[in-house]
């Protein structure tokens, strides 16, 4: 990524509110912390949408050979 270049925007998803948005990578934790301390007394309620991490998490094991 160049010094140009937006970074990537990750879907946070909060089942508890009905709620999808999306969110720069840099800025993730503290929006979904912040979600989860106004909206949930602090539970972990919002998070990364599962699907977006199962699909990293294989393509990280992928390039660190772990599925060879």
């Amino acid at each position: 990524m160049t010094a140009d270049e937006e970074p990537p925007e990750i879907p946070v998803v909060c089942a508890d509110c009905g709620t999808r948005s999306q969110v720069p990578f840099d800025e993730v934790e503290a929006a979904v912390e912040r979600h989860n301390d106004q909206r949930h007394d602090g539970d972990s309620v919002a998070e990364v949408d599962p699907e977006v991490l199962e699909a990293l998490a294989e393509q990280v094991g992928r390039d660190m050979g772990l599925f060879d």
